[in-house]
């Protein structure tokens, strides 16, 4: 049992310091992205917070189990009890952080003073790229909606002396150098928790019963863990692998996906819990995978004594 509440302690740390960190980045990015709105969206600090919250629930649910198993394998735990500890403390902070979150809607908003990016003349662009359509602001973004200019390539400029409902204005042009895998996860990620705000808002049991079956499958992966002697490819492979789990995840939840399910399975059963039931089969089949391979090996052990 020392063990074990080892694992559950270090798990918690573990939880916790992600999310605190990954909440904090996630915070600074969406103030910065509040910032650059233009005109300026009513937003409060305790609104993005809850929204930083919500998606750093994520992030800190997938490196966590990952860590959590890497551990127990390490340490060579029981395994059964290893996943019944890491599900369990899983679903404990899915579901607290959740109740946090849950009501982000409802939070007042609170319009802050304009920030001030520039004067008459500033002039908006989706990227740095000259051939891209641009705006200019002529009384700056004290009067986003008023006069303006578009400059479209190859097209003579245009005059609007207010904006339309229906015209798209770029963001103010801050500079994004950012690879296109990391912008892959973060949406990724940010998909990820609002498919669990929006289970979590449908009711209880069908938050527990998606949240848990995800949970179920990501538990299930400890055998990638023990592939190699090396602890670090272990981890890269899981990493690889929880990475392609986010992703059909999200996948699977699209709303064409869903359709198509619907269609197959023919309103057998209710497509909301299909997905829940793929991801328990998967996590059974890995599971019992692990099962088996520990069975050959313990044979070739007794075999060879």
């Amino acid at each position: 049992m020392k063990n074990f509440a080892k694992l559950a302690i270090n798990y918690s740390l573990w939880f916790i310091i992600i999310f605190i960190i990954a909440t904090g980045f996630r915070f600074l990015s969406l103030h910065v992205n509040w910032v650059a709105n233009l005109p300026p969206k009513p937003e409060s600090a305790l609104t993005l917070l809850t929204a930083a919250a919500d998606w750093a629930l994520t992030l800190a649910l997938f490196i966590t189990i990952l860590l959590a198993l890497s551990y127990s394998a390490r340490r060579n735990f029981n395994s059964l009890m290893s996943v019944a500890v890491i599900m369990g403390l899983s679903l404990f902070f899915c579901i607290l952080i959740s109740i946090f979150v849950k009501n982000r809607e409802s939070i007042p908003p609170s319009q802050a003073a304009l920030v001030q990016l520039g004067g008459d003349g500033l002039i908006l662009s989706g990227s740095l790229n000259k051939n891209e359509t641009a705006v200019i602001l002529l009384e700056g973004n004290t009067n986003s909606m008023g006069p303006r200019v578009i400059s479209e390539p190859e097209k003579p400029l245009i005059f609007q002396e207010n904006s339309g409902a229906n015209f798209y204005l770029p963001p103010v042009p801050f500079g994004d150098d950012t690879p296109w895998f990391l912008k892959s996860l973060s949406i990724d990620i940010r998909l990820n928790s609002e498919i669990l705000h929006e289970k979590f808002s449908q009711g209880f049991f069908p938050f527990l019963i998606y949240a848990g079956a995800l949970i179920y499958l990501l538990s299930s992966l400890g055998y990638i863990i023990k592939i190699s002697v090396w602890p670090l490819v272990n981890l890269f492979l899981g990493l690889l692998i929880f990475r392609g789990i986010l992703t059909f995840e999200v996948f699977i939840n699209s709303p064409s996906v869903l359709e198509a399910i619907g269609l197959f399975l023919k309103n057998m059963i209710p497509v909301s819990f299909a997905i829940p039931l793929i991801f328990f089969i998967l996590g059974s089949l890995m599971h019992l995978y692990s099962f088996l391979v520990f069975v050959i090996k313990r044979r070739a052990e007794d075999d060879y004594e």
